[in-house]
């Protein structure tokens, strides 16, 4: 029997057992009464309450005698004045924000507005339809798990090969595993033996906190099936439960630390699935929209800085306790290891613009929970001034668009690309060797979920997006793609020959690069979308990965790739190769050489048709005595014809001993000889002789 409402306290947000009930908070600047909504097992609403207490702009209440389970959602009173950016609604219920789980997903109806469908003065109208009938509704949880045998992996960068992958994608198509497409799919043995086997040490999700359906694809008969359109910071999304128990996400990150693999989320904290002023009222829109979100110089339109129709407004204290609340409880509940942001640099934004040293990064910068994971950031955003490769703060690694584009560019033999590819092979210090940050802050990627798989950087000159029904207009035009020939499939031997040489090519390029490697998941198996692009809407085969009906010799050229650079501490430094003399030798830490061993010069650079490119590389000068030592490796990167080339001198007892080609069927085999052959990556390791 529940009890009458008490007071309770303001923290913290959200529904929080205590003893024997539940205390409520929840935080609204403008709102003039809060309604706290109950709703029985069958989702009916049975009760609605007013908090009674406001400290400051936070309301709270506490109410005895409810358990785990309780469901509930929010109303809010306040003025419904769009004009000066309230949108108060009483008939809509309301996410809480800090809600840990949900019964599920909206369904799209005119009630979801706060405006009435239709009306010739669009969001200035005023609706009064109950839209709890097409709600999800909160549940109040118990988030305790028995992780008393976790024992979390912690790979620094340096050692770290990052596996970005789709719940759902990943497993789906996949008929030896129960349960497939959800949390216990993602980390079942056949998985777990794929990416252990592989050498990967971590898998990036793409988003798992509870996402909506855009209408506009439902419409045409698609889904949201990346998810960037979160309504649930705090909630892994119910679509990839097999139960309706949170604790199988917790399984899910509890198995991957048991195989030594670490778990890192994609978070989508710039934008929510509320949209425009033309999108429905979910949470934040009708819990207090002109304090959650960035308005334009007329209140009434939002700045939209996501493309994606708002921006949160992340000068507002309130905003960014949500945000490290949220991803503290991700670490420290769920367990998670890290976090990529999408479109960061929306989250470094003020009424001045991008600011590196904004109240997001500082709070970030200081918070001892989230220093002890690894925290990476899509450096861009649509807004002015959004592109910010390489402005971010320690201890944030960043997605490196640039290794992407000049690697393709570079194996596809466009012109000049060789300076550029040297820079991306030793870590892009032109980015990121500022304040004292790491050669580990270049997340290196070939291929990432926004566009091209692998197989098709090699397979398609242009995208194919028909199925997205969008006319083929989405999705990027520039792929730095070859079809090598012929557009799409083909038995054509040599150019499926030519195919597999690129991609083995670029994987070694990869693998050799200094920074942080992160693969695409499926490129490993030759996965191909067809030429679709943007597969964002593409909840089928086209976006799921296809796993071979047997073993596929790409797979096994990718897992030698991955374990030479853990065989080679050279390939995983922390610290950046400026071709400075060290201490120990004398010897640079990086030298470029042409094919005769002569140092390059600056006509060689300069030169378009240069089509091969040979670091010479040893550890960093200034690299202290307790950082693993090796000898010199020569990496030869050879886009052009067959060649002999001429490795540099070497002290009396040494010798140039060739430990990986792609040429090679076996690429770590070791062979002799300096012939390196057309379209191949070879390197040498400079090695003692007994």
């Amino acid at each position: 029997m529940r009890g009458p409402i008490q007071p309770g306290r303001p923290y913290p947000l959200g529904a929080t057992l205590e003893g024997d009930g539940v205390n409520f908070a929840v935080f609204s600047r403008n709102a003039t009464k809060v309604m706290l909504c109950l709703f029985d097992e069958a989702g009916r609403e049975v009760e609605i309450i007013t908090l009674p207490e406001r400290e400051g702009h936070v309301w709270h209440g506490f109410l005895p005698g409810l358990t785990a389970g309780q469901q509930y959602g929010y109303r809010m009173d306040g003025p419904y004045t769009p004009r000066r950016g309230h949108r108060f609604n009483p008939f809509k219920l309301l996410i809480d924000p800090y809600a840990k789980q949900l019964t599920g997903h909206p369904v799209w109806n005119d009630a979801l507005f706060g405006y009435k469908a239709g009306h010739k003065d669009k969001d200035l109208s005023f609706d009064k339809t109950d839209s709890a009938p097409y709600m999800p509704r909160c549940i109040v949880t118990d988030p305790r798990f028995a992780w008393s045998d976790d024992d979390r992996p912690h790979h620094d960068l340096e050692n770290s090969v990052i596996y970005e992958a789709h719940v759902k994608g990943l497993t789906a198509g996949r008929r030896d595993i129960a349960n497939a497409g959800t949390y216990l799919a993602m980390a079942s043995d056949p998985i777990l033996e794929h990416l252990n086997q592989l050498g990967v040490t971590a898998v990036e999700l793409l988003p798992v906190q509870a996402f909506l359906n855009d209408k506009f694809l439902i419409d045409r008969g698609l889904t949201n099936y990346w998810g960037y359109m979160t309504h649930g910071f705090f909630a892994p999304d119910p679509r990839y439960m097999q139960g309706a128990d949170i604790a199988e996400f917790q399984q899910m990150v509890q198995r991957f630390h048991s195989a030594g693999i670490e778990v890192i989320l994609d978070v989508v904290y710039n934008h929510t699935a509320e949209g425009s002023q033309l999108g429905p009222t979910l949470m934040f829109r009708g819990l207090d929209n002109a304090s959650y979100y960035r308005l334009a110089d007329d209140p009434r339109f939002y700045i939209d800085d996501a493309g994606c129709g708002n921006t949160l407004d992340f000068e507002n204290p309130f905003v960014i306790r949500l945000v490290m609340d949220s991803l503290r409880y991700w670490v420290e509940v769920m367990h998670v290891d890290g976090f990529r942001f999408d479109l960061c640099s929306a989250l470094g934004r003020t009424r001045h613009g991008f600011e590196r040293d904004g109240p997001f990064f500082r709070a970030v910068g200081q918070d001892p929970v989230l220093q002890k994971v690894k925290l990476i950031a899509e450096p861009w955003d649509i807004g002015p001034g959004g592109y910010q490769l390489g402005a971010y703060p320690a201890p944030f690694a960043e997605w490196n668009d640039k290794f992407r584009d000049d690697t393709r560019s570079f194996w596809r033999g466009d012109q000049g690309k060789v300076s550029a590819m040297a820079a991306r092979l030793a870590g892009s210090a032109e980015f990121f060797d500022h304040d004292g940050r790491a050669a580990t802050s270049s997340l290196n990627f070939l291929t990432a979920h926004d566009g091209f798989t692998l197989h098709d950087t090699v397979s398609y000159a242009t995208k194919h997006n028909l199925a997205n029904e969008e006319g083929n207009r989405d999705g990027h035009s520039n792929n730095h793609s070859d079809n090598m020939g012929v557009e799409g499939p083909t038995d054509d031997p040599e150019i499926m020959a030519a195919r597999v040489r690129r991609k083995r090519n670029m994987i070694a390029t990869l693998m050799l690069s200094q920074g942080t490697p992160m693969l695409l998941a499926g490129d490993e198996l030759s996965n191909s979308q067809g030429g679709n692009n943007n597969a964002y809407c593409q909840d089928n085969e086209i976006g799921w990965v296809t796993w071979p009906e047997k073993g596929d010799p790409f797979f096994d050229f990718c897992q030698q790739a991955i374990a030479f650079r853990r065989m080679h501490p050279l390939l995983r430094q922390t610290r950046f190769l400026h071709s400075r003399p060290r201490l120990v030798d004398g010897a640079p830490d990086l030298f470029w050489r042409r094919a005769n061993g002569k140092p390059m010069r600056q006509a060689d650079w300069d030169n378009p048709d240069l089509d091969i490119l040979i670091a010479e590389m040893r550890m960093a000068s200034g690299a202290p005595e307790y950082v693993q030592r090796e000898g010199a490796l020569l990496v030869v990167l050879n886009r052009g014809g067959a060649v002999e080339i001429t490795p540099p001198a070497l002290p009396s007892g040494g010798a140039w001993v060739r430990r990986f080609d792609t040429s090679q069927d076996d690429a770590i085999k070791v062979t002799a000889g300096t012939h390196v052959a057309a379209d191949a990556v070879v390197v040498f390791s400079h090695e003692a002789v007994p």
